[in-house]
């Protein structure tokens, strides 16, 4: 097995500062929509892998930020324009047929990390794809 894990959320961060701002009729903002179906067409032109699967984060607040309250702390908030991004962009990513996975209370980080282990112990190989 040679399992591809995705970094869905470090996607949608790249695509949505890559593209400029994009709307859809109804004005609701796509452009991380758009670039992160671009980038996921690629990835499953280019890569060999058995399995492809995407990765997200569940929230803003996990495990980390009970250990250590500064953790992320002078991070900025998603932009508004970005918001109702993330609900299109795991839609997409079902309908391009993958998994979307994510875990309350865990970052996508942390689950590829979990799932790479998991593939190696079995004698499979992950390849992590990230911004």
């Amino acid at each position: 097995m040679r399992l591809v894990l995705v970094d869905g959320s470090g996607f949608i961060f790249r695509a949505f500062h890559a593209i400029p701002p994009m709307t859809r009729p109804d004005g609701t903002h796509v452009n991380a929509v758009f670039g992160f179906c671009n980038m996921i067409s690629r990835l499953i032109k280019d890569h060999t892998g058995s399995h492809i699967a995407v990765i997200f984060d569940a929230g803003s607040q996990t495990f980390r930020n009970r250990l250590y309250t500064p953790y992320k702390a002078h991070r900025p908030p998603a932009p508004p324009e970005l918001i109702p991004q993330f609900a299109l962009i795991r839609e997409a990513t079902r309908a391009f047929g993958l998994p979307s996975i994510e875990l309350p209370d865990w970052e996508a980080d942390d689950l590829i990390a979990a799932y790479a282990k998991a593939v190696k112990t079995i004698g499979g190989e992950a390849i992590i794809v990230s911004s």
